[in-house]
């Protein structure tokens, strides 16, 4: 039985800029956690609870940004004996984490709307939306800061993503405001709480059910194994494809294990070149770490799924 470990195959669209990624982590850091301190002071003064809440999701959001921004430093660690992948899985748990915190901000904010539902209090509405007007800006500039990467790497994209809703949030807020300014309805504060709760719940049940998927080794989302098993017969002297394992080996980098059949009588060289179109096939398919084994169609094959 022929092996081959056909590690550390890159196609260098994968890769994401270290140094301007670290720069978008920081400067939307110190962006957003700015902001947050402005929600809070002007929510405490007037009241405001969707301003509160508001600030909830933009805190739960720097810690985000930290996180990921930790999770990509430790993917950037080498290997070592003891940890043969590196850190890089950590991105995986950074993002369990993640989501675990905004599950919990989501509870916070709706126990509040709840309660200020039946006793709503009177609120400058002017102010709302000032402040959630500062909001847009900051947020839109912080998500165009991870424009550029968002297709290479699940967290940058996870970071973009939640900028991006947040903008969408603060656009909300600001009409509330208007509206309170103009039509006195100070419960509108306490709906738009809830609505913005379920704007995080929507966001937090993907990122939650990815990241818990990706902890258990499952095949990554857009990824099929149909697909790698039909791509691999397509190409010539391919018999077969079996034994099939794929799991992420960090948010960006996934990697695959398999069997595969070729015909009797197939030559070193004839073997080689296969395995060549194969992992080309693979990195399409955003696959980096490959090893395959090689069987031949004679040989009788005793372990299931053969």
């Amino acid at each position: 039985m022929a092996h081959d470990h056909g590690h550390e195959h890159h196609h260098h669209h994968h890769t994401v800029p270290v140094e301007e990624m670290n720069t978008a982590f920081v400067v939307g850091i110190v962006l957003n956690f700015s902001f947050v301190l402005i929600e809070v002071i002007v929510g405490i003064f007037i009241h405001s609870l969707s301003l509160l809440s508001d600030a909830g999701h933009n805190l739960a959001d720097v810690g985000t940004l930290a996180l990921s921004l930790f999770a990509f430093r430790m993917m950037k660690v080498k290997s070592n004996e003891r940890f043969t992948y590196g850190y890089r899985k950590t991105s995986v748990f950074v993002s369990l984490i993640n989501s675990v915190i905004l599950l919990v901000s989501i509870g916070a904010i709706v126990y509040e709307a709840v309660r200020h539902l039946f006793s709503p209090e009177p609120l400058p509405g002017s102010t709302i939306s000032i402040v959630a007007g500062i909001g847009i800006l900051v947020n839109g500039i912080s998500a165009m800061l991870f424009m550029k990467g968002k297709d290479k790497d699940l967290n940058v994209k996870g970071a973009y993503m939640h900028l991006l809703s947040d903008a969408v949030v603060s656009l909300g807020l600001v009409i509330g405001g208007i509206i309170i300014s103009f039509t006195h309805w100070y419960i509108i504060d306490s709906i738009f709480s809830l609505l913005i709760a379920g704007i995080i719940l929507a966001n937090t049940w993907s990122l939650l059910r990815d990241s818990l998927r990706l902890s258990l080794d499952a095949v990554p989302t857009g990824i099929s194994i149909e697909n790698i098993r039909n791509a691999a017969l397509k190409i010539k002297g391919v018999k077969d494809l079996h034994h099939i394992h794929i799991w992420a080996i960090s948010t960006t980098e996934n990697a695959l294990t398999a069997h595969m059949v070729l015909p009797q009588g197939t030559t070193i060289e004839q073997e080689q070149q296969i395995k060549h179109k194969l992992k080309h096939e693979l990195e399409h398919n955003n696959i980096h770490h490959i090893t395959i084994e090689s069987e031949y169609d004679n040989m009788s094959c005793k372990e299931e799924k053969c």
